[in-house]
């Protein structure tokens, strides 16, 4: 039976067609809330215009609709199903969009339907620029300087005042379709027509750059009780600048301090409580590392990549159990093979995961390879390991490309070191092999870091990467020595991760 009395079917929207910025992860984490929610007895209405996912499998739902994600189709769907239900936040941004647009349209009111796992005007405090920044005001947390702008005159206007470079945030997209880092008008203009054009409300916020600083994400569940955990602390690797969906990261967060984890944890608290989701979201911060300034970049009030990339490091269902909290469960009554009941969740384990980020700019004719504010990205790889290092390899090993391991891109051997440091000018998908050839040519630590803003930990780690490749091959052809054969792993950081269980 189902754990709500108001409730008996409920609607799904789907994130439809499988493009750069919203792919599987999200018919993952849509087949996961077909799953529990019809497991507590609730009657499931499917709608996607994908027929290629899984998620529209026969026997995924009770009932299928496989019809454009349009507001007319979705009216037209909801006048025939009278679902009483609709679960928004776990189809990525296409649920979100056509919730609010339906809720405005008086669609939902009319036919008796009720949000579940997030409320309408909570995705209007996550998604909109405005509500955000006056929910984050009224919280006392620190943002990026900005201002919000409906045409292009009035960006050109806030640009100025903040001073150049500025990033531009469309409103209600995802993936970074429409924004843009620009460092004069006329790329301004440009950018800003592309995300006005790109919003659904036509609304952009000018932001003041926090170019290189770094970039760190959280994933919270929270439930009706008011209940939050913290199921995963990630870093990226790649500093601000590079959208989350290309920068590498990893989880836990191996060179953050833990004061800061914990003041990360207490802000994504507070905001999470703020905006009344009930279920995963997902919260990016930007720190700056010379001053100590944090700010939050922007919320994810619904299942996100980064949920999925949580989900599978830490072996914690975050869709599964997100559906279950709109269901009417609560994290006391779902069973945790540790401590009993899933409020008592702390992250832990002995490991290290590192995600790597797969592009394909060989098949988009004309498109620069260059990495910035709008995803790039057309899908990822996960390792995992009992060190960085050893997840690092692996990761690259697993990308498909032809290459074995961060030594093997022989493509950049023939360049120069001057030449090498030239090319890390930009952020692109080849820059982890370039700055690999770069450290065996004698490039120094400190001016990669000037160059890339990727802190000196890693290019250490990279660094000795190097050093033991080159001491392997001075033996080619050789028996290795048994200190190389059976070299000790160091001991990894302390994690914050946990072993998988099931529920």
């Amino acid at each position: 039976m189902p754990r709500r009395d108001d409730v008996t079917k409920v609607m799904i929207i789907g994130s439809g067609p499988i493009i750069i910025g919203q792919a599987c992860e999200f018919d993952y984490s849509g087949t996961q809330a077909c799953k529990a929610l019809r497991k507590l007895g609730y009657k499931i209405v499917l709608a996607n215009s994908n027929p290629a996912t899984i998620m529209t499998d026969p026997g995924m739902a009770d009932i299928t609709y496989i019809e454009a994600l349009t507001l007319d189709t979705m009216t037209e769907i909801i006048k025939k199903e009278r679902p009483d239900g609709l679960l928004p936040n776990l189809g990525g941004q296409s649920g979100l969009n056509l919730v609010s647009e339906l809720s405005k349209a008086g669609v939902l009111e009319k036919y008796g339907v009720k949000v579940i796992g997030v409320n309408v005007d909570a995705i209007e405090r996550g998604e909109d620029r405005i509500a955000f920044k006056n929910t984050m005001n009224k919280l006392g947390i620190d943002m990026p300087e900005s201002a919000p702008a409906y045409t292009v005159e009035e960006a050109e206007k806030v640009a100025e005042k903040l001073g150049y470079p500025v990033v531009v945030r469309p409103a209600y997209t995802m993936g970074g379709t429409g924004s843009g880092l620009v460092y004069n008008v006329e790329e301004l203009r440009v950018i800003a027509s592309r995300g006005i054009s790109a919003s659904l409300v036509g609304q952009i916020l000018i932001e003041e750059s926090v170019l290189g600083w770094e970039e760190l994400e959280l994933e919270v569940v929270r439930d009706a009780k008011n209940q939050m955990i913290t199921v995963c602390f990630i870093e990226n690797v790649d500093a601000m600048g590079v959208h989350t969906g290309d920068s590498y990261c990893t989880a836990p967060m191996l060179t953050i301090d833990p004061k800061l984890q914990k003041k990360l944890q207490k802000y994504s608290y507070d905001i999470v409580e703020a905006i009344q989701v009930i279920g995963g979201t997902n919260i990016q911060f930007a720190h700056d590392p010379k001053t100590g300034r944090v700010v939050v970049i922007e919320i994810n009030p619904r299942t996100s990549r980064s949920s999925a990339l949580a989900s599978k490091a830490t072996g914690f269902p975050i869709a599964l159990v997100s559906s279950m909290l709109a269901g009417g469960l609560t994290l006391d009554e779902i069973p945790y093979w540790r401590d009993g009941t899933l409020e008592k969740y702390t992250p832990s384990g002995d490991y290290v995961v590192v995600k790597f980020s797969r592009w394909a700019f060989e098949k988009f004719k004309g498109v620069q390879d260059k990495l910035g504010t709008q995803m790039r990205a057309v899908g990822e790889v996960m390792s995992i390991g009992k060190t960085y290092k050893e997840a690092f390899q692996k990761s690259i090993r697993s990308l498909e490309n032809g290459r074995h391991g961060l030594g093997f891109a022989k493509d950049f051997n023939k360049k120069s070191l001057p030449e090498l440091m030239d090319m890390l000018r930009d952020p692109t998908s080849e820059r982890q092999f370039i700055m690999y050839e770069a450290i065996r040519k004698g490039a120094d630590i400190q001016a990669l870091y000037e160059k890339t803003y990727i802190k000196p930990y890693f290019l250490q780690q990279m660094k000795e990467l190097v050093e033991l490749e080159e001491e392997i091959l001075k033996y080619k052809g050789k028996q290795l020595p048994d200190k190389l054969l059976r070299r000790p792993r160091k001991t990894a950081l302390p994690i914050n991760i946990s072993r998988s269980f099931l529920i």
